[in-house]
């Protein structure tokens, strides 16, 4: 077979409709084409790209860059792709390397020359910038109003239980008796945090890079703030070389959602506990379980299972991000391509996550008789005892030891510090008298902490109703 002239192989690479082929003397190998090439995974931002490139030819042709007709047949071939893409007819191609020139040349395909005309004034760099923030934005959009439901939903919860008490816990060991409202209430919190970081992390995602063109602007009139306005960014991004190579915003929100991941996470593990046979605090809906292959009995905790792996997952992926901008000088460099995949990831992770617990947590069977029972072992109300002494004027640190007296005559005996007579207890100090029992009882113990942050009853029935307000509609 003869070989290629170079001319044939100019004719062949021009033909691959390449931006930059006129350059190079020789094709790309396939090999390199899939190695470098991202359409893969990221026209998963074909809506958002079309969506940038109307923003910028409405500002092109109010500025006479463009007609009024090249804009009305950017606007019908933007709708048409997008139609293709929605219905599944787009032929998305690895020559083209990504989804911008997949949708340019389609756009060309079948408007022509003003198809050509959309990449006046911009770049690769400055559009894929603006993808990712019109993509990251809508995603944390999303993952806001699911933090808004679990945190509803765990209130709801919560409000349930107000008074179900079950042991606290410190290193795994019986603490304090608490509330199992005031427990799931502090999930509540920290996914209110999870929230706070996403809304702030949200104003700086919300900045617009378009016009920065490759790194140093553009020569042309362009009307930054016109694109700003269409796209509803809150302002643009005020230096160019950094407009095109920063990413700390999608660092920021893969930190946030390591965050996200690992509260779940904390919550997943609580789950897996209180469902085993051995504590059986809770059940969990059979939708959420899987069983055995072998032992017909099992009823396994799959999904919370599996959120504590996906948080190893998602930390991994702020991770790599941080390790992928460590090294880069300003500005774009091919590196950028790698933050795409982990970034989209992550969103996805918590997205399906949150999703799901948000049905998980609302239809959780709570066990409150074991509950109760646990709170009763492990001397839960010795602190209260403590506090008791200490109110009748006895140095904190002296209560501290008689007390630890007193439960250690209870673990000889084998029973609980409620279960001594008065006059036992006022052998380990006269200033005890009847109302001891009060202070004893689980319920005098949760009843009696009904300050701000307390796990009391009636504070726990507040914070319930703050949040539902918070996150109602």
């Amino acid at each position: 077979m003869p070989k290629n002239t170079s001319s044939d192989l100019q004719n062949q690479f021009a033909n691959k409709a390449q931006a930059w082929s006129a350059r190079f003397s020789e094709p790309v190998s396939d090999l390199v084409k899939r190695y470098t090439a991202s359409v893969d995974f990221d026209q998963r931002m074909a809506a958002f790209d079309i969506q940038g490139s109307l923003a910028h030819a409405d500002m092109l042709a109010s500025i006479n860059l463009i007609s009024a007709g090249d804009l009305a047949d950017i606007q019908r071939g933007m709708k048409q792709i997008l139609d293709e893409i929605g219905q599944g007819r787009f032929n998305w191609s690895l020559d083209l390397e990504d989804v911008h020139l997949n949708i340019e040349k389609r756009l060309v395909e079948l408007i022509g020359d003003a198809g050509k005309r959309l990449h006046t004034g911009r770049s690769r760099n400055d559009q894929v910038a603006t993808d990712i923030r019109l993509w990251l934005r809508h995603e944390i959009d999303i993952a806001l109003d699911l933090l808004r439901q679990l945190r509803r939903k765990l209130a709801e919860l919560a409000l349930q239980h107000t008074g179900t008490i079950l042991p606290g816990f410190t290193h795994l060991q019986v603490a304090q008796p608490v509330t199992f409202g005031h427990h799931l209430l502090a999930y509540a919190e920290m996914f209110g945090r999870d929230a706070e970081r996403l809304a702030d992390c949200r104003k700086r995602v919300n900045r617009l890079p378009l016009g920065a063109a490759a790194l140093a602007g553009t020569s042309y009139p362009i009307d930054r703030e016109r694109v700003a306005k269409t796209l509803e960014f809150d302002s643009v991004c005020r230096n160019s070389l950094d407009a095109v190579s920063d990413r700390d915003f999608a660092i920021e929100f893969c930190a946030a959602a390591a965050l996200i991941m690992t509260h779940i996470s904390r919550l997943s593990e609580e789950l897996v506990l209180w469902m085993s046979p051995r504590v059986g605090f809770i059940d969990l809906a059979d939708r959420f379980c899987t069983g055995s292959s072998i032992m017909p009995q099992k009823k396994n905790p799959d999904v919370p299972e599996l959120a504590r792996g996906k948080t190893g997952r998602v930390n991994g992926h702020l991770i790599a991000l941080l390790t992928l901008m460590k090294g880069q000088p300003l500005a774009y460099n091919k590196d950028n391509q790698e933050d795409k995949e982990g970034l989209f990831d992550s969103a996805d992770t918590i997205r399906d996550t949150l999703t799901i617990f948000v049905d998980m947590i609302g239809g959780i069977k709570v066990k409150a008789d074991a509950m109760r029972s646990a709170a009763l072992q492990g001397f839960a109300t010795a602190t209260d005892l403590a506090d008791y002494l200490v109110k009748k004027g006895v140095p904190f640190r002296d209560a501290h030891e008689t007390v630890a007296h007193a439960v250690r005559a209870c673990e000889d005996r084998g029973c609980d510090l409620a279960d001594l007579s008065l006059a036992e207890l006022q052998g380990f100090h006269a200033l005890i008298e009847q109302d001891i029992f009060d202070v004893l009882t689980l319920e005098g113990s949760v009843a009696a902490r009904k300050h701000i942050g307390g796990t009391a009853p009636e504070r726990v029935k507040l914070e319930a109703e703050r949040i539902l307000a918070d996150t109602g509609l």
